[in-house]
């Protein structure tokens, strides 16, 4: 759960964090661009900014839980390369714990118009581990240096990014051009490259300081993370605010405020209260639980083998959850052949199933067995019993699970995945919730991570749980540590329970 969360924040605050100005506040370069500029520079260096950077709070329903930074310009001392520097700091109580994680990127461009990403220096500390990517970036490829305390270096060969200078502010780009922008953006976490689009949006009227403003607007959406994120910028250049639909914010903080944290207690928070505890038959397997939702948006309301919608006359929608074995019938012998093209079989420097640690011990639990639905119970059933429950401890690769033996439920889904592919089995993780009542008696859904495999129909599996069938109480909103399902933190409720 801890992991599942601080993922989100992440994904969300790194890229699309840079501060667009409002559209009559773009004719004039900002004070602080450097007098030493080139005269065909890229746009991205011709928008107003606050000078030095800009801070801001990062807040989960309306709860403080990190801080971003932002800055962009030139590199100091040369006029033919610009610097882009994101970072974020999270804080937030797990469980019995207090989850800190850091992340911080720095972006090397060209400096003129459509200018290459030519290199750059990610570092993560706290929660998820301590490293350092290094990455040298050409036309053909990238090449990424991997740093961890007490380890040797690792060097990863990667395909080549098509991410530009424009990219790393397409907000202020986008409102200075006042025509939208459409691009690419290389992924901090998983270092793949994602198209990004930001649309201009009209102009609005804010409170800023009790007083009445006119500030810039436009919206950036990733295809990556799916969650529309909305800059509102003041004529002066500075960013008000960033919203992540309706449930997390970045608004504009002096540096000493935006670094006063407090200490959130995200279970609590992020949980979705029913108004009764779930019938037995919910988790029986094969079992059944049907939940009356509010706040479900319609592109959620998708019919899949575990759970169909029926849209209710009050706007409200009847979810009905199931859950039973794959028919006998339908199971295949492994290797198997992904039904989506591949995607599913796929190694990654997150998942790393090439890997040959994960392939040496996939070989060890599956051994000659054919039948994939057996091979991924076996799976299931050692990552189960061999990771110690952990709740806030967290780890961002599979061969960093693997070494720590511990984790929470990303972690379980993570390492079970990659095992899972390296034996020849489609496999993804899945993102939702599922209940649970916790110490305070409250019958609840949180947030929780657990897979779905191809055995020769789609089945889902938990890992953390030990269940070799996901029972009913499991309701899946989104794949792969997706941000789209970040909006109905806060906003999904159930109102009924059948």
């Amino acid at each position: 759960m801890g992991a599942a969360l601080l993922s989100l924040a992440l994904v969300q605050c790194k890229k699309q964090e840079p501060a667009p100005a409002a559209p009559q506040a773009q004719q004039a370069p900002s004070q602080a661009q450097p007098a030493q500029a080139p005269a065909t520079v890229s746009d991205v260096l011709k928008a107003r900014r606050p000078q030095g950077g800009e801070y801001l709070g990062l807040y989960l329903v309306d709860k403080k839980v990190g801080y971003v930074f932002n800055d962009l310009g030139l590199v100091p001392g040369r006029n033919d390369r610009v610097r882009s520097i994101n970072e974020l700091h999270f804080k937030a109580q797990v469980g019995a714990r207090t989850s800190e994680r850091m992340h911080r990127e720095e972006r090397i461009y060209e400096a003129g118009p459509g200018g290459r990403l030519v290199a750059f220096t990610i570092q993560q500390r706290g929660d998820g581990g301590t490293q350092t990517l290094v990455g040298t970036v050409t036309p053909t490829g990238m090449s990424v240096v991997r740093k961890r305390p007490g380890m040797a270096d690792e060097t990863v060969n990667l395909p080549p990014t098509t991410e530009v200078v424009e990219d790393a502010d397409q907000v202020r780009v986008a409102l200075l051009r006042q025509a939208n922008v459409a691009g690419s953006a290389l992924d901090g976490t998983d270092l793949g490259t994602y198209k990004l689009v930001t649309t201009v949006q009209p102009a609005e009227e804010r409170l800023v300081s009790g007083v009445k403003v006119k500030v810039g607007k436009a919206v950036s959406v990733s295809d990556k993370e799916k969650v529309p994120v909305t800059a509102y910028l003041a004529e002066d250049g500075r960013l008000l605010e960033m919203e992540y639909g309706q449930t997390m914010k970045a608004r504009a903080e002096p540096e000493a405020m935006a670094k006063r944290l407090d200490v959130v207690e995200v279970f609590g928070l992020t949980r979705v209260v029913l108004p009764k505890p779930l019938p037995a038959e919910a988790q029986a397997i094969p079992g059944q639980v049907k939940l009356v939702m509010e706040n479900l948006p319609e592109k959620f309301q998708r019919d899949t083998y575990r759970q169909k919608y029926q849209p209710q006359p009050d706007g409200r929608v009847l979810v009905t959850l199931s859950a039973q074995a794959p028919e006998p019938k339908s199971l295949k012998p492994r290797p198997l052949t992904d039904p989506e093209g591949g995607k599913n079989l796929e190694s990654s420097i997150i998942v790393e199933s090439d890997n040959p640690q994960i392939r040496d011990l996939s070989k060890q639990l599956v051994g000659e067995e054919k039948d994939a639905y057996t091979a991924a119970k076996a799976i299931v059933g050692w990552v189960a019993k061999n990771l110690q429950k952990d709740y806030g401890a967290s780890a961002d690769r599979a061969t960093d699970v693997l070494r720590q033996r511990k984790g929470d439920c990303t972690e379980h889904s993570l390492l079970t995945v990659s095992l899972l592919r390296a034996a020849g089995i489609p496999a993804r993780r899945v993102d939702g919730v599922i209940y649970m009542v916790n110490q305070d008696g409250v019958p609840a859904l949180y947030w929780h991570e657990w897979v779905e495999a191809f055995v020769g129909e789609w089945t889902q599996m938990d890992p953390t749980f030990n269940q070799v069938v996901a029972d009913a109480t499991h309701f899946g909103v989104g794949q792969e540590g997706n941000a789209e399902i970040t909006p109905l933190i806060g906003s999904l409720k159930v109102v009924e329970v059948r």
